[in-house]
Parts: C-alpha cells; structure tokens; sequence
C-alpha cells in the first residue's frame, strides 16, 4: 500500500499575505487605542474639575463667599515685602483643605521655619506663605494632581512650582483684570476713580475682591466659574503661550489685533522671534497654581479656546488669557453651578473687533457683552439669558 506525505506550513506568500493583513489591523486599531485613552484623559481631566467645582461650594458654605483670586496677606513693617503674599495667591490655595488637601492646607496656614531644602528659615515664614515664587517654600514647589489635567504632558522641572491647567474666570474685559484697582496691602487705589471705576472684572471672580453667589444675578448655571488652560511648554504655540505685547495696547481695544503675530504658514504657533515672557523664570500661563496673577491662573471669554492671549507688558499685567486645552476641538469650563461642560472651537464669539466692555474710553457703558454666548458666559451681571442648552 502506498503512502502519502502530505507537507505541512505556508508557503511565502502566504506568510507575506498574514503579515500585511497583520499590520493593516494594527495600524487601524492604533488609533481606537489612542482615542480610548484620550477619552479617558478627557474624562479624568473632567472629574478634577468636578472637584473643583465642589471644593468652592463647600468653601461657600463655610465662609458665605468665594475664595479671592490674587488673595491673601500683606505683611505691614517688614523690610522685605516678599516676606508676605502680597496678595497674589491663587484661589486654589485656599481652596486646598475643600479638595482632601488639609496637610498641605495646615503648612500653608501656619508659619514654617524650615526651607525646602531641610535648612532652618530665620525669621519663619508668614503664615499664609511669601510671594508664590518663592521656591524655598514647601508648599509652594508641591504638585496637586488635582490641579493637572492628564491630556497635558508638560512637565515642571526640578525644584520648580506646580503646575495647574485650571483657571478663574474674570470675565470679558481686558483693562486692571491684575488688579481691580486694589493694591497689594488690599487698599483701594486713588488713581482707578472715578476715571476707572468701570474696570471691575465682569465675571465670577473679581482680582482681589470678594464674589459671592448672590452676585451672579444671570444665574449659577450660566456662569463661568472657571476655565482649562495649556501650560506653556516654550513653543511658541498659540493655544498656550501668552504674547508680551508691551505697551501696545491696541488689543484694549480690538482683541482681535493680538492674531498679529500667528504665523499664516503654521497657525497653531506664533512667528519666530515674537516677544513672550521668560520660561525660565516661570511667568508663563498655569506655570504656578499658587500664583494669582492673571497670566498664570486666569482666563477671559473674548476670544474662544485654543485662540491667542496677550498680555499689555509683563508677567502679570492687564491681558487677554484664553481657555485652551490637549483635547481635541475644544476645552473644559467649570459652571457656577458645578457643573463641566465642554466648549468646543467653533462657540460664538460674536465681534472680536469691538471694545473691551471695561476700557473706559469707549464701551465702558456696556452692560451686554459684545463677544456673543461666550462673552455672555463669562459675565455674571450683564443680564443677559444666554444659555448653552440654546
């Protein structure tokens, strides 16, 4: 009787056939796999938010107002007035034993003699810490993962201060959003009254002035408590960096002016050479969640996510700061009431070419905002019923 052998295996082309089949399933299931992870870094990012959002209720409830951003002490009689805050911290700070943050919120509160380095601090700090860059000052170099969004990458070097990707919304105004015509002791300052007194912030937060939920008179549910923002990763990218526009204050008056400086062939980043502060020295947006400067931690609603921001000369001088994020088509914001919805590139942002509504020589009589239902999200007594469920 005879046998056959029957061979066993593929031939060639028939392993050359598995391998492209292989490798076209994996590049069409890379990207499911990426989106799947971006959606749960959106989601996480979300659930921060949502934290924080909670954190200032429960603050509300306790002292009956919101934290003050660019909040603080002034310490009186000292030589070095960087001996206190100045009253430049960051709502967060306070708002750190709302959001499981109590140790870290007992070494804020009360004076430290030792630095960050282990070495004895002679006299000890001022209860409530020094000026937010003081990096010799525990508290101030500690990251809070709460204050991170996930989709954003940057990170913060050695001995540097934490980051955070969430901001105060001031509103739709430009003009004294550093300060609201109060000085760093907390005095009211002469020189904003009366030819300034229209320069107040438009929004849920007010620079270092007290808001209270009462205040929102268009509603908690269609105020913008706060927004995302990309930390600067010295790249010239529009989305995060913050133009220094010196003493042309052009976009005072026409935010749109600041789009100057896009480059036409790239126009996610700005052109080369234009003028940005120092990421060295960490005066850049969301580079210190302690620091409640608007350039750092603050945001108008004039122009719409992951467009430009500017500011008129320095690190925290009067500007234009804008929402913007890692996730695709758009960014976060915290409503007054708690909750996070998510603002997409395309939301009306009406006329970007009129006034600024709190520059006083023109549209300081403006009680509606000119920047469409962005704008009108941002302000908190405009009277106006715009809703994102419209």
């Amino acid at each position: 009787m005879k046998t056959t052998r029957v061979r066993q295996g593929f031939t060639l082309v028939e392993l050359l056939v598995v391998i492209a089949i292989i490798g076209i399933l994996v590049g069409l299931l890379l990207p499911a796999v990426q989106a799947a992870r971006e959606a749960a870094r959106r989601m996480s990012c979300s659930n921060n938010f949502k934290q924080i959002g909670l954190g200032l209720h429960n603050y509300h409830s306790a002292y009956k107002q919101l934290p003050v951003q660019s909040g603080g002490t002034f310490v009186s009689g000292s030589s070095n007035a960087n001996n206190g805050n100045r009253h430049l911290l960051c709502f967060l700070v306070p708002l750190t034993s709302f959001i499981e943050q109590q140790g870290l919120w007992d070494m804020i509160s009360s004076p430290r003699a030792v630095n960050h380095d282990g070495s004895d601090r002679v006299p000890p700090f001022a209860a409530m810490g020094p000026v937010p860059w003081d990096r010799s000052y525990t508290p101030w170099v500690t990251q809070i993962s709460t204050y991170r969004c996930p989709s954003d990458p940057t990170q913060p070097p050695a001995n540097f201060e934490g980051f955070t990707n969430y901001a105060a919304s001031l509103g739709d105004g430009v003009a004294s959003n550093n300060h609201s015509c109060r000085g760093e002791r907390g005095e009211e300052l002469g020189w904003c009254a009366p030819a300034r007194r229209n320069c107040h912030n438009r929004g849920f937060f007010e620079t270092r002035r007290v808001t209270k939920f009462r205040d929102m008179l268009d509603g908690l549910s269609n105020t913008i408590a706060c927004g995302e923002i990309v930390v600067d990763n010295n790249q010239l990218e529009v989305r995060a960096t913050v133009v220094n526009r010196g003493s042309n204050a052009d976009f005072f008056i026409t935010p749109i002016a600041c789009e100057d400086t896009i480059d036409p062939q790239e126009p996610n980043f700005h052109l080369e050479g234009t003028n940005v502060n120092n990421w060295s020295v960490s005066q850049n947006k969301g580079m210190r969640w302690t620091d409640g400067r608007p350039v750092m931690t603050s945001i108008t609603t004039i122009m719409g996510p992951n467009k430009v921001s500017c500011a008129w000369s320095g690190d925290g001088s009067d500007g234009m700061f804008t929402v913007g994020s890692r996730h695709p088509g758009g960014a976060h914001v915290l409503m007054g009431d708690g909750a996070v919805t998510f603002i997409t590139e395309s939301i009306d942002t009406g006329n970007l070419s009129a006034n600024t509504p709190n520059w006083p020589t023109g549209g300081a009589k403006t009680r509606k905002s000119p920047y469409g239902l962005w704008g009108a999200l941002g302000t908190r007594a405009s009277k106006e019923t715009a809703s994102l469920e419209e």
